[in-house]
């Protein structure tokens, strides 16, 4: 044994210098966590600066808007803008048009992808991993490719201004929510499905009975989605919609645009907006864990 590495047995360090070393450690862990969580509340700062720029300015006066430098605090505080605003057009009737599509078309995007990851996940058959490569290889297919296409055929339907043509297609399927969901059904051991079938559970048994339970936060990231997605259309209602009593709430924002043909009230257009969408973050308020656990768990095992 070497001279150093004896005096490194036989050193005990003093209580004080324990205690200074703790200090040190805590002093550099209460560091590197104020250090994270200002940069965390930067960045959150930043991406919530648009909205707060929008909810300000919707409680302006039309000279404040224009002011330079820019003033984040209203004053006066104007609240008569949203009843003022909500008022120019129908909004009650474009938030009722666009619940009577976004509800059941997230309800077929359920549906229907979940199925089909289901046979991609727990099934075998012949072709199942070259028909999931065809599967997810159609998201790389814009939709501007195939809105031609989908317009003549929805024409042929006898579609057009109606609300078929926005949610009859979420009821066969979507590649990125088949994607998500099959990574999910993945991550559940097959020894509960074949405990079931020991049961005599049959497939679609297994399917309601012990698949849907488990993958709740899944499924909830997938409805979800497909409602902020519907609630958000633009291209498509304008599209297939041609009449103004059909029309959701991103038409009826653009046709309030239009009212203002001389000079656009931003006051009024943020506070539309602003109400806009107040119904989502209200959803992902109540729903975050289970969207947070959701989009989490779906990239565990591929």
């Amino acid at each position: 044994m070497s001279e150093s590495t004896a005096e490194r047995i036989l050193y005990s360090p003093s209580a004080a210098e324990v205690a200074a070393l703790r200090r040190r450690k805590k002093r550099r862990q209460l560091l590197r966590s104020i250090v994270l969580y200002v940069t965390v509340a930067f960045l959150s700062l930043t991406f919530a600066l648009p909205f707060l720029w929008m909810l300000s300015t919707s409680l302006k006066d039309d000279p404040q808007v224009y002011r330079v430098p820019p003033i984040w605090i209203p004053h006066p505080v104007r609240l008569r803008n949203y009843p003022e605003a909500l008022t120019k057009q129908p909004f009650d009737l474009f938030f009722l048009n666009t619940l009577k599509y976004a509800i059941p078309s997230a309800f077929g995007a359920v549906l229907s992808s979940s199925l089909a990851a289901y046979g991609f996940a727990r099934l075998r058959w012949w072709g199942r991993d070259v028909l999931f490569f065809i599967c997810i290889a159609t998201m790389m297919i814009p939709f501007q490719v195939v809105m031609i296409p989908l317009y003549i055929i929805f024409k042929d339907f006898g579609w057009l201004n109606s609300y078929k043509a926005l949610v009859i297609p979420t009821f066969f399927g979507n590649a990125y929510y088949i994607f998500l969901l099959r990574q999910f059904f993945m991550s559940i051991p097959q020894e509960i499905s074949d405990a079931a079938r020991v049961d005599g559970a049959g497939e679609i048994g297994i399917f309601v009975r012990i698949i849907l339970p488990l993958a709740k936060p899944a499924l909830a990231v997938v409805a979800l989605f497909q409602f902020m997605g519907a609630w958000n259309d633009y291209l498509g209602p304008l599209i297939y919609l041609n009449r103004e009593e059909l029309y959701p709430i991103a038409l009826g924002l653009q046709l309030f645009r239009s009212q203002f043909q001389e000079k656009l009230v931003w006051p009024y257009l943020m506070a539309a907006s602003t109400v806009t969408i107040l119904p989502v973050i209200i959803i992902f308020f109540f729903t975050q864990r289970t969207f947070v656990e959701g989009i989490t768990v779906t990239g565990l095992k591929g």
